[in-house]
């Protein structure tokens, strides 16, 4: 008897050991959590941190309550200096397809009805079924690729509004404008107000005339949609995409209390609920795979896809990026840095490989461009030969390493009018140069200047433009932009006579 319990037991560990080392050899599953309009300080994780690496929380980050950020935050890895593009879709295709904005030529938000105008070339229908894009790549090698959320990837009538057609298997309320028409289900999300119907998110009808808000809607419809993906034992690349905290602000009832006896305006408690409830999506994804089983073997990677867009004065007088300069839109740090948290929904000896758990990577950039190779590397999924790059993985970097492969530059390309019209920026090292193609007054009557130079070492916040003092740096600055360009294919806005603004070295001419 005492020989069989021994034979007993040891096959139970054995077997027990077999299941732990393929569950850690499994492909992992994919969460890409992208929130719309959410900038580096929305959110009560501190992403700025001091000379010597440690958090540096600022008014911003007291103001919002987001337990389920800290939580990722502690379990996994944030970047103090993660970069978008200024608006909204060169981000999405950026994240689609590994690509920079200034080569794949989405440069401006894309417009659902007409054409946003913009220079020759810029493409305002967006993707199409010909391009090479992650979820199609994804598909290719085995996995059940889901869509929630605001897709914003081609205009009306065009191919590429239905994420279907992009390499996704599920399609969740992706359509191709880039807000709701409302959040509240008792208006059905906009398809009951005449005033909002233009923008009425599709599907999820089973939610109208209730009181689910969006944000949580499109997350039982992501469990639901993991769910299937179990049953069919496929691993999942979820790309949860949600259309807060976008305009426009209503404010979530679940989480109003919390703000009721607060001084701030209108538009900002709404604002802070509508990040709220996509913290409670988050925790609740993170609970659901766990109820699954499936917590350690789920990759979760946390962003936004421009700066924020949150009312101007969001607290104590400081404006939505603070103390960071500008916002969503704008050439300054405000408009392309966005929090980016990765790691697993529970670490554990299961995880396929490591994340520096708590830590904050100050040391080098990380972009949009990266998600691309990154989610490929985690899935051992293979970049077709033919389609160029401009992203890296950040494997490297998320188990604690610094990459000396990493690229140390970020190049936003804008050849459109908006908050910051016409410009290119690039960020290299610690310097950033800013071009504008065409110079508008600023409130005060003066033209904006054609360049400007930063430090941002010195100068984090972009208070001291360089470009006089520093005119040898300028000028190295420049010929690097020029350069990045140039290789990238860019376009380039053109003067009333239409003929073609390229960027220029100080004291030579437009040409």
């Amino acid at each position: 008897m005492k020989l069989l319990n021994t034979i007993t037991r040891w096959f139970s560990i054995t077997v027990a050991s077999i299941i732990s080392i393929a569950a850690a050899t499994e492909r992992p599953n994919i969460i890409l959590f992208l929130v719309d309009d959410m900038g580096l300080m929305d959110t009560s994780v501190p992403m700025l941190v001091t000379e010597d690496g440690q958090p540096d929380p600022q008014p911003l980050n007291e103001w919002y309550r987001t337990p389920n950020m800290e939580r990722l935050a502690k379990q996994g890895m944030r970047f103090s200096q993660f970069y978008a593009q200024s608006v909204c879709s060169p981000t999405r295709v950026s994240i689609m397809t590994g690509q920079n904005s200034a080569r794949h030529h989405v440069t401006q938000f894309i417009a659902p009805e007409n054409r946003n105008p913009g220079p020759e070339g810029w493409r305002w229908e967006g993707l199409t079924q010909a391009d090479v894009t992650l979820p199609r790549v994804l598909q290719g090698s085995g996995y059940d690729t889901i869509f929630v959320g605001k897709a914003h990837f081609a205009p009306i009538g065009h191919p590429g509004e239905d994420p279907l057609t992009l390499g996704f298997g599920t399609n969740i309320a992706g359509c191709s404008f880039g807000q709701p028409g409302s959040y509240y289900g008792e208006d059905a999300y906009g398809n009951l107000n005449p005033k909002r119907k233009k923008r009425a998110v599709p599907g999820l009808e089973k939610y109208h005339k209730t009181d689910t808000f969006l944000s949580e809607a499109l997350t039982l419809e992501a469990k639901a949609a993991i769910d299937n993906s179990i049953a069919e034992e496929k691993p999942f690349f979820l790309y949860m995409s949600h259309y807060a905290v976008h305009t426009p602000f209503n404010s979530d009832p679940r989480f109003a209390a919390n703000y009721a006896n607060s001084k701030q305006a209108r538009n900002t408690q709404a604002f802070a609920t509508l990040i709220e409830g996509i913290d409670k999506s988050l925790g609740d994804l993170m609970d659901h795979v766990a109820s699954k089983g499936i917590a350690e073997n789920t990759l979760i990677l946390f962003t936004g896809d421009n700066g924020s867009d949150a009312p101007a004065k969001t607290i104590h007088g400081h404006g939505s990026s603070a103390p960071l300069r500008g916002k969503k839109g704008t050439c300054y740090e405000g408009g392309m840095r966005v929090p980016f948290i990765a790691g697993w929904a529970e670490s554990g000896h299961g995880n396929p490989f490591t994340i520096e758990k708590g830590a904050i990577h100050s040391s080098q950039i990380g972009t949009v461009m990266d998600l691309y190779p990154t989610i490929l590397a985690a899935a051992e999924a293979k970049n077709p030969s033919t389609h160029t790059i401009d992203g890296v993985s950040l494997l490297p970097q998320l188990s604690g390493q610094s990459d000396a492969k990493r690229p140390d530059h970020f190049l936003c390309h804008f050849p459109h009018s908006h908050r910051s019209p016409w410009f290119t920026s690039l960020r290299k090292g610690d310097w950033k140069v800013i071009y504008r193609y065409r110079l508008t007054p600023q409130s005060e009557g003066e033209l904006t200047p054609r360049y400007e130079l930063y430090h941002l070492g010195n100068d984090p916040y972009e208070k001291q433009n360089l470009a006089d003092d520093e005119p040898g740096q300028l000028r190295v600055m420049m010929q690097a932009l020029i350069s990045q360009l140039g290789e990238e294919g860019a376009q380039y806005p053109t003067n009333n006579k239409g003929e073609e603004l390229r960027p220029t070295l100080p004291n030579e001419p437009q040409k």
